[in-house]
């Protein structure tokens, strides 16, 4: 079960307050609260689970969850209305997207009626007997670009290729991550299936000399630089693509407007990266849970007219996001950390045009996704067991809570339950609360782990087979 709001990332600060404890810290993993992770914990919980190796990075993933799990079943034992939370600034977040689409439908008006006639009269124009779908990742470039900012930005599209080609990155991922293509980058640079002259003529025949999953040279066209990578060839006849290709000529029209709408609030807005930006993402992404003074939050990565992009609101963003993004950030280029702060900012400039129209969502409409968010939020600690915890006569809370804990985690990793991840929520259910992780317990419990599955003695089946396999004086020979 995956909820989906409660993952969304929320711009207001929290805080996870790594404390530093006098208690004693012998077999313990972790502690948040009064709460404590052992050593035998863990080892219980991933001894039998064979297909996770004993590494740091999986006890950190269990940490973690351990965590967000322990401190929801405190905030469902104390109520469970979650009253507590501030769940308006989530469902704020999640109407973010929302906004934008209304502000697209409003701005964005295109004339997408076509006759039956010039349907099929563009169709034959287009050389109907092959068909290609292909994806890419375009960049533009600075209007009257210098020789310098050409260089740069092919620099900066060679890099994203040699993640592709050498480093094994999936083509969608990294069109996603990265395409200044407003109406593909969504759907990982598919551009659909298009036909002869539907193209401008340096991408068509880039794309035309590929064969199948092949990846182009960088092709540059009046739009910008881009790569390609062909995924399909097909032949069809109109009548039976007629709906498809109608479909596909409207949504042309619309992302062709939709993109130079966004192109005119760049332009308006000019938005800048800052200097020492790149090296403040790498920092922030390298030691996350670092205190920021208030001024400190404030300092932008970038800069336009009329508002910016902040280190506050980028230090929330790799908090909430997985471990990966925080990797993705360590090693990405200069040049991909730039491209990655620009398109925080465009969606950012969306975002304020979408408010300065005046789409902001109504207060009925929040009030009643406030009351689905902590619906669904409930749902979430009832699926992880944690909304009907067994205290037992005269024990203590945290026991009880301590072994329903427990049990949802042994669920996640035996995959009998699905893993809940709590995002945004998990982050105000930390605030305030003392947290410190051990590297000792933790490597305790990694070497308890390995030296138990080494020294499982074999089934008899196992026995049997080992005897049989080599003579019992092979290895004296």
């Amino acid at each position: 079960m995956r909820i989906r709001l409660l993952a969304l990332a929320v711009i207001v600060p929290t805080a996870l307050v790594a404390a530093c404890s006098s208690e004693p810290t012998e077999g313990v993993v972790a502690r948040v609260g009064d709460h404590s992770l052992t050593v035998d914990d863990v080892v219980d919980l991933l001894v039998d689970q064979e297909e996770f190796p004993p590494q740091a990075d999986v006890v950190a993933a269990i940490i973690d969850l351990w965590v967000d799990y322990t401190l929801l079943g405190e905030a469902v034992m104390d109520d469970t209305t979650f009253s507590g939370l501030d769940l308006e600034a989530l469902v704020r977040q999640a109407e973010k997207a929302s906004m934008i689409a209304r502000l697209r439908d409003s701005v964005i008006q295109v004339d997408t009626f076509i006759t039956n006639d010039e349907l099929q009269a563009r169709y034959e124009a287009e050389a109907p007997d092959l068909e290609l779908r292909a994806r890419h990742v375009m960049l533009t470039l600075p209007l009257q670009a210098t020789d310098a900012q050409r260089d740069s930005v092919r620099g900066q599209l060679e890099n994203l290729r040699d993640r592709i080609v050498s480093g094994g990155e999936s083509f969608g991922d990294v069109a996603r991550t990265f395409s200044q293509d407003i109406g593909s980058a969504s759907n990982g640079g598919d551009l659909g299936f298009f036909g002869r002259g539907e193209m401008v003529q340096p991408f068509e025949e880039a794309v035309l000399a590929l064969e199948l999953g092949e990846i182009s040279q960088i092709v540059e066209t009046p739009m910008g630089l881009h790569l390609i990578q062909l995924d399909e060839r097909r032949t069809q006849d109109f009548d039976d693509i007629a709906s498809d290709f109608r479909t596909r000529e409207q949504a042309r029209s619309y992302i062709a407007a939709e993109s130079t709408f966004v192109v005119q609030l760049e332009e308006r807005a000019q938005p800048e990266v800052m200097d020492d930006a790149v090296e403040v993402v790498r920092e922030l992404a390298r030691n996350p849970e670092t205190r920021l003074s208030g001024r400190a939050e404030r300092r932008p990565l970038v800069s336009w007219e009329g508002g910016e992009y902040s280190v506050g609101e980028l230090q929330l963003l790799i908090r909430i996001e997985p471990q990966a993004m925080r990797e993705q950030l360590i090693q990405f280029s200069d040049e991909e950390i730039d491209l990655f702060l620009q398109n925080m900012a465009r969606g950012d400039l969306l975002l304020a045009e979408a408010q300065d129209q005046g789409f902001e969502p109504s207060r009925a409409r929040i009030d009643s996704l406030v009351v689905d968010a902590s619906s669904q939020l409930l749902e979430a600690a009832r699926a992880l067991g944690l909304t009907d915890i067994d205290i037992a006569p005269g024990e203590a809370v945290e026991l009880g809570i301590a072994r329903a804990v427990r049990e949802a985690l042994r669920g996640n990793l035996s995959g009998a339950t699905p893993t809940v991840p709590l995002g945004f929520v998990g982050f105000q259910l930390r605030e305030g609360t003392s947290f410190t992780s051990f590297d000792t317990g933790i490597g305790e419990s990694l070497l308890q782990i390995a030296q138990i599955r080494a020294e499982r003695s074999l089934s008899p089946l196992e026995e049997a087979q080992d005897s049989t396999a080599l003579p019992a004086d092979t290895l004296e020979r």
